[in-house]
């Protein structure tokens, strides 16, 4: 491992919202967008196995959920709306119109409101009233077009990335307004967060474009401190030069908030960092595939990552296996794949509320997910 620590004090920094799930509620589900498909899987992580799939989703990238859990909001990349879906029917019931091409999403601590990122023409985020279901206000980033965005832990921002741009944006949710803005030297891609114990953001992790690994970011010095190279292999894998430009794209803290993990494309591993010193602590080898003319195995693309509420378990969305992986966080070691829908990336986990009606609240530190 590789810590090159910055010295240069920037302009603010970005900041990315992690919340846990609630362990106590009756039931959980994982959900798998298909970027190249059209359906949404959805997993039991107690039996591992796939009991739902919403079809004819073409074009879905970011999801997240009602705070009752009763609706799933979906970004679709083919029509430029917000797709809202029962959860139970997995029946379509309203597309938002969106002001342009989306990326991923979140949802307000409080559910009121669902940003988007808006990942072309002008840019900016999208607000979406959550009872009116239309589309309440664009913020303009300053024509910065975005691909991630956050809802803080405190809910008092939401915060951004742009590829393009190379920038971390922060807006102001309550005043709907950017509040400031950092550059950086690459593309701003995936992130997870480190809370302090009121709740607030202490670092920010974020994977960068072309970096195999990810930078550390203090929100509270808003700067860069330093940037960690993922452990070197003897062989990479071949990845058919599928996404040369993002070979670290998956990232999450585990519910626990002590251990961050990170996937490697080429390395075809997902790594797991101690958060109070950030040094490796695991290893986990993803699946790889042996084909006649190649001289490496192939990669199985390891993207996004999202946890059980226990953090017991991790899925890893395998983008060029048509599968997620499932591993064991203890072990250190996958115990299961799934087959699911063509290119997986974005992935999510759900707590339903129990049959008492127990909704399924928050906690303000972390989220069990890459979001």
């Amino acid at each position: 491992m590789t810590i090159r620590p910055i010295l240069k004090c920037v302009v603010p920094a970005l900041v990315l919202a992690c919340a846990s799930l609630p362990a106590a509620a009756s039931t959980v589900r994982i959900y798998v967008t298909n970027s190249a498909g059209d359906s949404i899987h959805v997993i039991d992580p107690v039996s591992n196995r796939v009991v739902q799939e919403i079809k004819d989703v073409v074009g879905a990238h970011g999801i997240a959920f009602s705070l009752d859990a009763a609706r799933v909001y979906v970004s679709n990349e083919e029509t430029s709306t917000l797709d809202v879906f029962d959860r139970k029917t997995g029946k379509l019931i309203k597309k938002v119109p969106l002001s342009d091409h989306p990326n991923n999403i979140s949802v307000t601590k409080n559910g009121d409101r669902i940003v988007v990122a808006i990942a072309r023409g002008k840019g900016g985020l999208d607000i979406v009233d959550a009872a009116t279901l239309t589309l309440k206000k664009t913020i303009s980033a300053n024509g910065g077009r975005l691909h991630n965005v956050y809802v803080a832990p405190d809910n008092k921002y939401v915060v951004g990335g742009s590829i393009p741009a190379k920038t971390f944006y922060v807006f102001d949710l309550d005043k709907e307004q950017l509040a400031w803005a950092m550059p950086m030297d690459l593309g701003v891609r995936c992130m997870a967060i480190e809370t302090n114990p009121d709740g607030s953001t202490k670092r920010v992790f974020s994977q960068m474009s072309s970096l195999n690994g990810f930078s550390v970011i203090d929100f509270a010095a808003q700067k860069e401190a330093a940037r960690v190279t993922l452990p070197g292999v003897a062989q990479e894998f071949d990845h058919g030069g599928y996404r040369t430009n993002e070979p670290s794209h998956g990232i999450g803290i585990s519910p626990d908030n002590k251990t961050l993990w990170v996937t490697s494309i080429p390395n075809n591993a997902a790594y797991a960092y101690s958060l109070a010193d950030l040094k490796v602590i695991g290893k986990v080898d993803l699946p790889s595939e042996k084909i006649a003319g190649h001289d490496k195995p192939l990669s199985a693309v390891a993207n996004w990552v999202t946890f059980t509420p226990d953090g017991k378990e991790m899925f890893v969305s395998n983008s060029g296996m048509r599968s997620v992986s499932v591993v064991d966080t203890v072990a250190m070691k996958v115990v299961k794949v799934i087959a699911v829908g063509e290119v997986p990336k974005r992935n999510n986990t759900l707590v339903i509320p129990d049959t008492a009606g127990n909704a399924a609240t928050l906690a303000p530190g972390r989220r069990a997910s890459a979001q």
